[in-house]
């Protein structure tokens, strides 16, 4: 198996889905080594540091990307297996920002209230014991949670030249903040166009479902991810594998949208899997499907759906697909 190291300098960076040339051809069956910039582009490194004075709109969520896959064309099936994800920093930043979060007035939930403060927390990651570190903004509590790195963002370019913000989730990928999409998992995209051009970043050493406030504990992050390809059998939203489940993001607005996508992308792959009519998986689906919410502050919503495979016959998603590319991984 071919590996690439791959370090983007700042100017390397994108911060869109579709319009930005490809950093780099790979091969399917390729390892990539790479390094992601925080959310912030690194520009928060303390708690005196507000976005509104450090950070500049246009350079939140950088991407590290976009690799063109060879043969890759529309229509066909991207498949990213996440290896490993390791924090590469000893700290972590998450702030309140202000008319941005699920519990506050925004652009689009209009309300004659004063903007919630702008804060920021600095959490400090042991790497030792894999853990990170609340320290409470307005008293001495402190909290040590266990590290759960996940990345925000995995996506392709969209469709007929649409260009989208690295803050968006849609059909794409984009920006879902799922926990689901953590080491371990392969995700599987839809090809738009010839050569997928996929990117990802956004890392969090730990994010709660709902992402509340709007920022999880954004973390620069090494991703080693095996990139595969799949002729044809693009799915139409994201999904994702992983030993002990299938899962289907759906991002929308209202969130109750988000679902809905999310169960009908489930129903359909049931469908793929097993013959199931529509009104069949609809059934299976009702009775076995756990739903996390993944964000409900991001341009869109996204939902996950998930069932347990141990509820269901063996299902061998895109032949095997998972099961080969965490065996390659392992080794």
């Amino acid at each position: 198996m071919d590996t690439v190291e791959f370090t983007p300098t700042f100017e390397q960076l994108a911060w869109t889905f579709g319009g930005v040339e490809p950093i780099m051809k790979i091969k399917p069956g390729t390892m990539l080594r790479l390094w992601c910039e925080d959310a912030y582009s690194g520009k928060l490194r303390s708690t005196s540091d507000l976005p509104s004075q450090c950070v500049d709109i246009n350079q939140v969520n950088p991407q590290t990307g976009p690799f063109y896959v060879e043969g890759a064309e529309p229509g066909d099936t991207l498949a990213l297996h996440f290896v490993a994800l390791e924090p590469a920093r000893d700290w972590g930043v998450s702030t309140l920002i202000p008319f941005f979060g699920g519990l506050t007035g925004t652009d689009r939930t209009a309300l004659l209230q004063d903007a919630l403060p702008e804060l920021t927390w600095v959490y400090q990651y042991d790497r030792a014991r894999h853990l990170v570190t609340f320290e409470a903004a307005r008293s001495d509590f402190r909290l040590e949670l266990p590290a759960e790195p996940m990345l925000g963002t995995v996506g392709v370019a969209p469709p007929a030249r649409e260009v989208r913000s690295s803050l968006v989730p849609e059909r794409f990928g984009g920006n879902m903040d799922t926990p689901e999409m953590k080491a371990g998992a392969t995700c599987y995209l839809g090809v738009n166009v010839p050569g997928a051009l996929f990117s990802v970043g956004d890392g969090h050493y730990r994010q709660g479902e709902g992402e509340a406030c709007g920022t999880a504990v954004e973390g620069a992050m090494n991703v080693t991810v095996i990139v595969e390809l799949i002729k044809g059998g693009a799915p139409a939203w994201p999904r994702i594998e992983q030993d002990d489940w299938l899962i289907a993001i759906g991002s929308s607005r209202p969130l109750e949208d988000a679902w809905r996508i999310a169960q009908v992308e489930m129903i359909t792959w049931l469908g793929e899997l097993y013959g199931l009519d529509p009104m069949d998986g609809y059934q299976v689906v009702s009775q076995t499907a756990k739903a996390p919410i993944a964000n409900v502050v991001d341009a869109n919503y996204s939902s996950a759906v998930k069932i347990a495979k141990s509820l269901l016959p063996a299902p061998n998603a895109y032949g095997g697909m998972h099961d080969h590319l965490r065996s390659l991984g392992s080794a």
